[in-house]
């Protein structure tokens, strides 16, 4: 009797995790249950999946894409980071124009939602931004090719590639 309480309290950890995966019907109710917001990811998401022991989130897209919020961001296909609440570390797959440049977002971070921010670790700097920014998910537009150029690091393409001049 007393190992299977030790059993069930080792898995408690595991339940923030379990619990909201479960009730999620999408990628939008998962972050939403994960503090936070459900327009930090496009609409063209086809599947997602939770690893419950690492937290490991993996969201699958229709293509690679950009879309506006306050810049121009990209979406890889695949777009992966370890989700704990409030939180998305070690992002992989998204990247964030700055001043003509392409940098990765490696960390997204709500600490505080009354607070009415978002926080995004862009590598050389940490952007904050308002939460109603990302309520609904944006549309993504595909750029010209589907394949990013490695110009700066995974993920990339240049201002030509993405077809996107018609928009400055």
């Amino acid at each position: 009797m007393a190992s299977q309480a030790l059993l069930v309290l080792s898995f408690l950890p595991l339940v923030h995790l379990l619990v909201p995966l479960a009730s999620a019907a999408s990628i939008q109710d998962l972050l939403r249950a994960n503090g936070l917001p459900p327009g930090l990811l496009p609409r063209s998401v086809e599947s997602f999946s939770l690893d419950p022991s690492t937290g490991l989130l993996e969201v699958r897209l229709d293509y690679p894409c950009y879309a506006r919020f306050d810049s121009l961001v990209f979406f890889d296909r695949v777009v992966r980071g370890n989700l704990s609440y409030g939180s998305l570390h070690g992002v992989v797959g998204v990247a964030q124009e700055e001043l003509f440049l392409w940098l990765p977002v490696r960390e997204i971070v709500v600490t505080d939602p009354s607070s009415g921010v978002i926080f995004f670790d862009i590598g050389v700097a940490h952007k904050q931004l308002s939460l109603s920014l990302f309520e609904y998910p944006p549309k993504c537009q595909p750029g010209k090719q589907s394949k990013p150029v490695p110009a700066i690091g995974e993920g990339f393409r240049s201002r030509q590639e993405k077809g996107l001049e018609e928009e400055r």
